[in-house]
């Protein structure tokens, strides 16, 4: 097991407070968020706004107006949610150098319960112009988006967990804006997915290749600017698509694969996700097994659909 997305956000601040034009922004959830890390090594350019995400969200594109490269850090659900209209009118509308790292997504943010379990986020920030969405797999995933997102120019959400996540990647792994990453290559079925389901997508491929089907697996950690060309190529390739994702199937991973196959090249693809309703309190693992993110349901998908 490796260790969460939010983990590695912290650990590539420490790395980041090198470079001066770095700011990070927080509210008041530095500790749980990880971007402490960057106070104990630039506490001259680390502002706790306190519980106050519109302020934040407007104070760091003030910042990105005299050329600083903005860090602004909370929970998923206030980052998304409370600080819709800051992001829309004074981030994305000007274009500004902001990133919005947003941890504790989804339904693993655990026993705090639906009211703080956001799975609508990527949905409202795939729809805003000009943002870039990213959802990293791994630690090692994040940590290399996060210092490419300080290299992009302009508006970026970065979605983060709270719970540890297997390792996928390796060191030397290169990370690219825009590009999907196939991990499995099979003819049979492709899955497609993002975030800490890129794991159970997996694990999934390996039970299937048991049973003598052979998957092809994708790991989409950009959702904008999304990789068209790799996924209409598997879909003119293998014809079957299952997605998987952390997320309302409404306006996420599986909306955006759905929307670029119906026009390019219609196949069939089922979506695996939060089926239109909240989150409730409970254990991570417990959670993921009742909303069937798992990858014995992935298994099953899959074989419903072949």
């Amino acid at each position: 097991m490796g260790m969460a997305t939010r983990e590695a956000y912290g650990k590539a601040l420490k790395k980041l407070s090198e470079d001066r034009n770095v700011v990070v922004l927080e509210a008041d959830l530095g500790k749980a968020t990880k971007s402490i890390e960057f106070k104990k090594h630039a506490p001259e350019r680390y502002f706790d706004m306190g519980i106050a995400e519109g302020d934040m969200i407007g104070t760091a594109a003030g910042l990105a107006t005299c050329g600083k490269i903005s860090f602004a850090s909370t929970f998923a659900m206030f980052a998304a949610g409370r600080a819709f209209e800051q992001i829309r009118n004074s981030v994305a509308y000007p274009n500004l150098n902001v990133k919005i790292v947003a941890t504790h997504a989804g339904i693993t943010v655990g026993e705090d319960g639906g009211s703080h379990q956001a799975i609508e986020d990527i949905s409202l920030m795939r729809s805003i112009p000009n943002m870039v969405v990213l959802n990293p797999a791994d630690a090692i995933e994040a940590e290399k988006a996060i210092f490419a997102a300080k290299e992009y120019y302009g508006p970026v959400y970065i979605r983060l967990g709270r719970s540890a996540t297997p390792d996928i990647h390796s060191e030397d792994y290169e990370f690219k804006i825009g590009k999907g990453e196939v991990l499995l290559n099979g003819e049979d079925i492709a899955v497609v997915a993002t975030g800490l389901m890129v794991a159970k997508a997996l694990e999934a491929a390996k039970k299937l290749s048991e049973q003598g089907i052979n998957a092809t697996v994708v790991n989409i950690s950009t959702i904008k600017p999304f990789d068209n060309e790799l996924i209409v190529d598997i879909a003119k390739r293998i014809g079957k698509i299952v997605t998987v994702e952390e997320h309302s199937i409404i306006g996420g991973l599986g909306s955006t694969v759905a929307e670029l196959l119906i026009e390019e090249h219609p196949v069939k693809i089922k979506r695996i996700g939060i089926n239109d309703e909240f989150g409730r309190s409970g254990n991570a693992e417990v959670l993921l097994e009742k909303y069937n993110l798992t990858a014995a349901h992935i298994v099953e998908t899959v074989k419903s659909l072949l």
